[in-house]
């Protein structure tokens, strides 16, 4: 079976909830109380599931940052994290392109970003394919801590739309200690 078989997961979640940020920098907005709890849940939920990421590729805003952080508190684990700004300031053009530059020979990509891009990506690879139930629960918003879990046969230098199938639309909600 040549590499380009291989099944690969590709991972879009959406940071946790974020402070409304009054004078200060989008870039540097914390994660609200809630989005930590959120957060946690997120990876717990990931290591329920088995989805150990070989790499995450983050965006740089605090936000997301403390996001895999609290995910990591829940149980999530990655062989490597790198952070990009791309995957801030970019659309899903450029995260989709960061993605393809960075995923190497990877088998599992987790990309933790930001509103309307992670959904506009899901949306674009998938393009309906895959589980209806994932695409109902996507369709009524890509909210925050909300994970997209899809499928990939090829390389990832390959990726494009339609490219993918999404099996799960997971939305993580914590809860009080």
């Amino acid at each position: 079976m040549s590499s380009a078989a291989r099944e690969k997961t590709l991972i879009l979640m959406r940071h946790a909830k974020a402070e409304e940020g009054r004078g200060k920098a989008d870039h540097d907005r914390e994660l609200a109380p809630r989005g930590r709890r959120d957060a946690k849940a997120a990876g717990r939920w990931l290591r329920d599931q088995g989805l150990v990421p070989d790499l995450v590729i983050c965006s740089t805003a605090h936000r997301t940052r403390q996001t895999w952080e609290e995910a990591c508190h829940g149980g999530a684990k990655a062989e490597f994290v790198e952070y990009r700004r791309s995957v801030y300031l970019g659309g899903s053009e450029q995260t989709l392109e960061t993605l393809r530059e960075d995923a190497g020979d990877t088998s599992t990509v987790l990309v933790v970003g930001h509103n309307p891009t992670v959904a506009q990506l899901t949306s674009l690879l998938t393009d309906g394919e895959g589980s209806r139930e994932a695409h109902e629960a996507l369709a009524e918003g890509f909210v925050t801590s909300g994970l997209a879990v899809l499928t990939y046969k090829g390389e990832w230098a390959d990726i494009d739309a339609g490219s993918c199938a999404l099996t799960r639309f997971h939305v993580s909600r914590g809860h009080h200690d």
